[in-house]
């Protein structure tokens, strides 16, 4: 069975996830589907209609997530020593060679992706062009405007 890597604070929010799924949402549907049902006929009913609808949606994620947690192989950034390579988890601050605009991201796991905070997935062009290297280095990235080049200007693990 191979393993889904994901860092620390990810693993922490899925399971923030599945708990308000299991705890909250979860009965909160089951309620709705016994007040629609209390309605009478359940053939027009498009209340019903929708929490089942609900229900379907939060056992599928509920299954999704522990799948998940079974799978991953949590790794936390602090704990790495990895010699300034930059590796999953690896906090990465770059400076585009053209523009001499800096940016700095992450390299996380596909469920805590999210560019706007500087998360990015590590099987995205820029995290494969990156793994690997060190400070100093120049990674060539192939972005739908062309390619990029960037440099490594620090890397950290926090």
């Amino acid at each position: 069975m191979a393993t889904i890597p994901i860092t620390k604070r990810g693993a922490e929010k899925l399971k923030e996830e599945l708990h308000r799924l299991k705890t909250v949402d979860r009965p909160w549907v089951i309620n709705a589907i016994s007040e629609a049902r209390a309605q009478g006929d359940l053939s027009e009913n498009a209340e019903y209609d929708a929490a089942k609808d609900r229900q379907g949606f939060i056992e599928g994620r509920i299954q999704e997530i522990e799948s998940k947690l079974s799978m991953a192989q949590i790794i936390d950034p602090s704990s790495l020593n990895a010699d300034g390579l930059v590796v999953f988890g690896s906090t990465v601050e770059l400076e585009e060679e053209s523009t001499g605009e800096k940016v700095t991201y992450q390299i996380v796991g596909e469920d805590e992706a999210d560019l706007k905070l500087g998360l990015i997935n590590v099987s995205s062009p820029i995290a494969r062009a990156l793994i690997g290297k060190e400070e100093g280095d120049s990674a060539v990235v192939q972005a739908p405007g062309g390619q990029k080049r960037y440099e490594i200007v620090a890397v950290s693990y926090k």
